[in-house]
Formats: structure tokens, C-alpha cells, sequence
């Protein structure tokens, strides 16, 4: 992953991309008139950004609890063994398991980072089970509440600097504080 290079952004490529990222239903006449260009350059544009992999793929996203899965939750999970083989069989695994819409090979205390929809708990209770017989040594399941902030665009205008912390905000006097 980390050994691809960066493709080189253009300002209209990067108003492209941020307008599909904001609403990929957008029309190719839509997005041409956006960015100024002709459909046809614009089509162009955007079949090289695809070809290039700076845009996997334009899909929608769907809410899993009105599609019927109100049950979501992040498993972070060890395998018991590292070796080629069963590093790759249990990768198999996630695939293949529809249930599981998110894992990450990470670094740190655990190995990987799932995302996982059920319709029930007994649902997502056989997906652990098969992951358990599948090489999982260790699962930590975290029960997902509220989404807080939904998958962001990506900034690709300039850097920006990050804005200094606001100064903390004053706590009036109260017992055990000095005013």
C-alpha cells in the first residue's frame, strides 16, 4: 500500500475529485460544468483518475441499520499464527465473510481491525465463532453506539495549517478552586 507513489494533482483534478467525494451521482455534463472543461475532457479526466487508482472505485454508501443490520460493531482480533499461510488463509476469511465490510492489517497490540454488520446477535455471534475457528487467537469486540463523524473526504486542496487549541475555556470559581 505504502509502496505507490502519489499521482500528480492538477487544481482541476482536485476539483473533480472533491466534487464526486461530496456526491459521486454527479453527472459528467454536471462535473464538466464545474470544472470548466467538456464533457468529453472531463469524461477523459475522470477515466484517467480511475485507471491511475486514485479512485478506487464510485459506489454508494448505504446506512446498515435501515438496510437491516442495526447491529455494528469493531472487533479488533490477533491471529495465532504469522507465518505466509495462515496470515493468507485467514485474510481468505475476511473476505469471504459478507458480514465483515471493514478489515485492517494494523500495527500494535493486535493485528487487525474489523468492522462488522449483523442482523442479530446470534448473527454476528457465528461470524466470531468462524473467525475463532479460522485462526483468530484473540477478539475484542466493541459494540459501535452513534457514528460521530462519518467517513470524511479526503483534504486534497493545500495543506493547511492546523489552527492552534483554542485557550481552555475558564471554570468559575467553585469549592476547591482558586478565582
Amino acid at each position: 500500500m505504502y509502496r505507490k507513489m502519489a499521482t500528480s494533482l492538477d487544481e482541476i483534478d482536485i476539483k473533480l475529485l472533491t466534487e464526486l467525494q461530496a456526491d459521486a451521482d454527479r453527472t459528467n455534463v454536471e462535473l464538466a460544468r464545474f470544472v470548466g472543461l467538456s464533457p468529453a475532457a472531463t469524461l477523459h479526466r475522470v477515466r484517467r483518475l480511475k485507471e491511475s487508482g486514485v479512485i478506487r472505485v464510485i459506489c454508494a454508501r448505504l446506512d446498515p441499520a435501515a438496510a437491516g443490520f442495526p447491529l455494528s460493531v469493531y472487533v479488533a482480533a490477533n491471529t495465532a499464527r504469522h507465518d505466509p499461510r495462515s496470515v493468507r488463509a485467514f485474510e481468505d476469511q475476511l473476505r469471504a465473510l459478507p458480514q465483515i465490510i471493514t478489515a485492517d492489517n494494523i500495527a500494535g497490540e493486535m493485528d487487525y481491525l474489523l468492522t462488522i454488520v449483523a442482523r442479530d446477535v446470534s448473527e454476528l455471534q457465528r461470524v466470531l465463532t468462524r473467525l475463532a475457528s479460522r485462526g483468530a487467537q484473540r477478539l475484542i469486540t466493541y459494540l459501535r453506539l452513534e457514528e460521530v463523524k462519518p467517513p470524511s473526504p479526503l483534504p486534497l486542496g493545500p495543506a493547511e495549517l492546523v489552527s492552534p487549541a483554542e485557550p481552555a475555556a475558564t471554570l468559575p470559581p467553585g469549592p476547591g478552586r482558586r478565582g
